[in-house]
């Protein structure tokens, strides 16, 4: 040991022994602890606690030894600054997970001697959950059973015993003894502790914790972990409450709550918030419960997508908050400081006469000697050095509540002076529906709470509708969402908390209303938005696989995906809407997320099937996507053109326990997949399916073998199913299956043809269709003449009656067919274009006619034009250069020549 360190060690046992009585008298009963210290030798002296628990003593004895030998070597190895704030709170913390262990396993063996120690255990919360226990805690565990497993004699009931066993637990923690006590237990935190025993059936627990628990519990269990007894079952408890506490739609009336018990203590503790001598450390303003409660509050908003933020210790929640970019590295910081400097004083307080206060003494005298142990010089000093940090971290947690509201009036004339004073021109429809929702008449704010939720949010929901383009179509839009739900309580609370995504939500009210019928249906969802990363582009098709899958049950994997994939694709209209993101790159994100659920979906269906049929022997299943899911480019509502088909012998047989034959197996099991992707579960529907470009079309089978594939596409396919196939790209099935299908693709479209036959077959099909599904709308790009589809008849001629371009990706093909001057070098710039307005009008204006004047510009900024003028024009030209190329393909088949 260095001789610096010795003479720390010296300095802190003589700090002690003056100013701390109780460590005075630790010294006296542990001379062998004082000797190390004195010697240097911390190491030593946090030993001899180990030994002490393990000595032949009966448990109670034991444990209390140790826990004396353990406070004097912590104690005096912190006031030397020897052990830094994470270890001395790791070593009282873990030292009570020992010794609730074996108080539980000594109360078992004593109740029913001979018998296993099991089917009891203990739940950490508080400072003893996130291993932070300071000097003189007390420590607040739930206990739980299992009647199955509790030892118990044969004249009682599981509950019986389980209460038997729990008090003796109690009396061998913290009765005091000439030895002392281990640990104070106090077991309030348990559900309804006026009325419940002290050990509950853990399915019990579990079911209130689901379905009856409070916010404040729900935060207390972020710290909540398995520390003593059984420790499978408090495994099991503690799992099962993982949905409970982190829940990915959020209902920020656990923030709300969480700040309300923070003001309540705020104004309980009045006299302790004036900081000076008697100021509360832990209660006070600025103090460690705020520090504390930030942490917990953030974590409740963003641990539900981020498991990487389900931290219990404050500073290590802190460090992570950071880290994710959900607090600032700077608040991180005096937050941090703050909480290591609270600390070290709350344990100064302690050590005096073991006490649990947090509370600076109010006499001069008193706060003087807690100065003194701490080697800060006098209580002036001390003040001074806790001031700052004080002033900061209320700084911090006051910001929380955000700028202070007037209340809003509630007369009509003062409503109305509210109203335009935010941006309504016309303030009194508005004004209607505000009094329409206060009427009571309205489901979703009929209760008390959910009227007091919407005067809370209705100062910035005001001021957040009345700076939308159009303020009026915008609260009549939101009026229709609460309209349509059973609570509006979670969607207000979410606002009020989050008011950042008012504007947001205000754009989708006015732009797009595909999204808000989907919020109307699913308001969870806005709650996506609460992170940055909604406005990341989704990751490669395998990242989002990842994400998709998860659930024990088929049914719980399909809920997981809808709901999953209904929030990516919700997030991609939204950053199209704001502008964050080119449609190109928005459809692209909505193609990855479709070939992800198809992997998923298909997968998670299969295994099911297989557990009833077993395999095809060298035979499975592919996947054939075409359209715009085989170019990868969909909008907000493309349905997906897919083919099922299947590779070995068709004459084979499953080897399950119901077998069943290849043709009959690979069409059941796509019709499951099928179901799988497009029926609607609780979490809402996914796509729709259209397997029509199947050989045969609806007169086929719904999945044919490889070799019939192939087969029909080389003897019997029609001219524009080869058509659609040089869009086809395989989205299922292994690399093998995958490489054989696209070779048949590549050997069908790569074949010599008459190219006469080919441009008549064209010609007439576009024809026939340009009669029989005319444009829907004046922003029909898809359908109108010059638009999409003529691009894509004359891309796709063009292909096989050259043999170049032959990729499924259209923008791909174009460019190649451009460069090589098969086709218009206008017609790659003419793609971008159409797709670019096809993915922003079918979200903006689905019913395809004029969108409002509101709307227009953000339509033309998608697309790239400076305003909505410019975009028609813009559009002409596009639409009569295609038009022009597809004339003059569809009659002479020339290649193009630049005039």
């Amino acid at each position: 040991m260095p001789i610096m360190s010795v003479a720390k060690l010296n300095n802190a046992l003589d700090r002690a022994d003056r100013y701390a009585p109780h460590l005075r008298l630790l010294m006296q009963r542990h001379p062998q602890v004082r000797d190390h210290l004195a010697a240097g030798n911390l190491d030593a002296a946090l030993a001899c606690h180990t030994r002490a628990a393990d000595a032949d003593k009966p448990v109670g004895e034991a444990l209390r030894d140790a826990k004396g030998a353990l406070a004097l070597a912590v104690a005096i190895g912190d006031l030397a600054g020897l052990l830094p704030l994470e270890q001395v709170t790791g070593l009282l913390s873990d030292f009570a997970d020992l010794a609730l262990d074996r108080a539980i396993k000594c109360a078992i063996t004593e109740y029913r001697p001979g018998a296993d120690p099991i089917g009891l255990a203990a739940i950490a919360l508080g400072k003893h959950g996130s291993r932070e226990l300071n000097y003189s805690s007390d420590i607040d565990p739930i206990l739980i059973f299992e009647p199955r497993a509790l030892p118990c004699r044969d004249r009682d009931e599981p509950v019986e015993a389980a209460v038997r066993i729990g008090r003796r637990v109690v009396e061998l923690m913290q009765a005091r003894t000439e030895h002392g006590y281990v640990f104070r237990i106090d077991l309030r935190l348990r559900p309804t502790p006026e009325v419940t025993p002290i050990v509950m059936p853990v399915e019990a627990a579990i079911s209130y914790y689901e379905s009856q628990a409070l916010a404040w519990e729900r935060a207390a269990f972020i710290r909540a972990r398995a520390c003593a007894g059984d420790a499978s079952l408090g495994q099991y408890f503690t799992q099962a409450l993982r949905p409970f506490v982190w829940r990915r739609g959020l209902d920020f009336g656990a923030i709300r709550e969480i700040r309300s018990i923070s003001h309540r203590i705020r104004d309980h503790y009045a006299q302790g918030q004036a900081f000076g001598p008697g100021f509360d450390l832990k209660r006070g303003r600025g103090g460690i419960r705020e520090c504390e409660f930030f942490a917990q509050i953030h974590q409740l908003i963003h641990g539900g997508r981020d498991p990487a933020l389900r931290v219990p210790a404050t500073m290590e929640a802190l460090d992570a908050l950071a880290l994710a970019g959900h607090i600032q590295v700077e608040e991180a910081t005096t937050l941090s400081e703050a909480y290591r400097l609270y600390r070290r004083i709350e344990h100064r307080l302690q050590m005096v006469d073991d006490q649990q206060t947090h509370s600076l003494p109010k006499h001069e005298d008193a706060l003087d000697t807690v100065a003194a142990l701490d080697g800060a010089g006098d209580g002036a000093a001390l003040l001074e050095m806790l001031r700052p940090h004080i002033m900061a971290v209320s700084a911090l947690y006051d910001g929380l509540d955000g700028a202070a509201q007037s209340a809003l009036p509630q007369q009509e004339e003062g409503l109305d002076i509210a109203l335009r004073a935010a941006g309504f021109s016309d303030p009194a429809p508005a004004r209607q529906r505000i009094q329409h929702w206060r009427s009571g008449t309205v489901r979703a704010v009929r209760t008390p709470a959910a009227r007091e939720a919407l005067e809370s949010v209705l100062p910035k929901l005001i001021e957040g509708l009345g700076h939308a383009p159009d303020p009026l179509l915008a609260i009549n839009q939101f009026s229709t969402i609460v309209e349509r739900l059973p609570s509006a309580i979670n969607l207000f609370r979410l606002l009020e908390a989050r008011p950042g995504l008012l504007a947001m939500l205000a754009d989708i009210l006015c732009h797009a209303p595909t999204l808000a019928e989907q919020l109307g249906q699913r308001p969870a969802m806005l709650d996506r938005l609460i992170d940055a990363s909604a406005f990341d582009p989704p990751g490669s098709v395998e990242d989002i696989a990842g994400q998709l899958r998860g659930g024990e049950t088929l049914e719980d994997q399909l809920d997981h995906v809808r709901r999953l994939v209904g929030e990516m694709r919700f997030a991609l209209g939204v950053q199209l809407v704001s502008g964050a993101r080119d449609p190109l790159d928005v459809a692209s994100g909505y193609a990855r997320i479709a070939e992800a659920a198809i992997q998923v979906v298909t997968d998670a269906t299969l295994a099911e099937y297989e557990r009833s049929h077993g395999k095809i022997p060298d035979g499975e299943l592919v996947i054939l996507a075409l359209g715009r899911m085989g170019g990868a480019e969909l909008t907000h509502a493309s349905d997906l053109d897919l083919i099922y088909l299947f590779t070995g012998d068709f004459t084979r047989e499953s080897d399950g326990a119901k077998p069943l034959g290849a043709v009959h197996y690979f069409n059941r099991l796509s019709q499951r997949v099928t179901n799988g992707l497009s029926v609607a579960t609780a979490a809402g529907p996914l796509y729709d399916i259209d397997t029509r470009l199947r050989p045969s079309g609806s007169d086929g089978p719904l999945a044919v073998s490889l070799d019939g594939f192939a087969r029909y596409q080389s003897e019997e396919a029609w001219t524009w199913e080869h058509m659609a196939l040089t869009r086809a790209r395989p989205v299922y099935g292994s690399p093998k299956a995958r490489a054989a299908t696209q070779a048949i693709i590549d050997d069908v479209l790569r074949r010599p043809r008459d190219t006469a036959r080919l441009i008549a077959d064209a010609a007439k099909m576009r024809a026939d269709m340009a009669t029989h599904k005319p444009p829907k709308g004046p922003l029909d790009v898809k359908l109108a003449s010059g638009g999409l589809v003529d691009l894509e008849f004359l891309t796709h001629v063009t292909q096989l009656r050259t043999g170049a371009g032959l990729t499924p990706i259209l923008a791909e093909a174009i460019s190649d067919l451009a460069a090589k001057g098969f086709v218009s070098s206008d017609m790659p710039a003419a793609h971008a274009l159409l797709t670019r307005m096809l993915v922003a009008v079918r979200l903006m204006a689905p019913s395809l006619a004029e969108p409002p004047l509101t709307t227009r510009p953000v339509i033309a900024r998608a697309c790239g034009l400076a305003d909505w003028d410019s975009l028609l024009a813009e559009l002409a030209r596009t639409r009569q250069s295609v038009a022009r190329e597809w004339g003059r393909i569809s009659t002479t088949g020339d290649e193009y020549h630049a005039e």
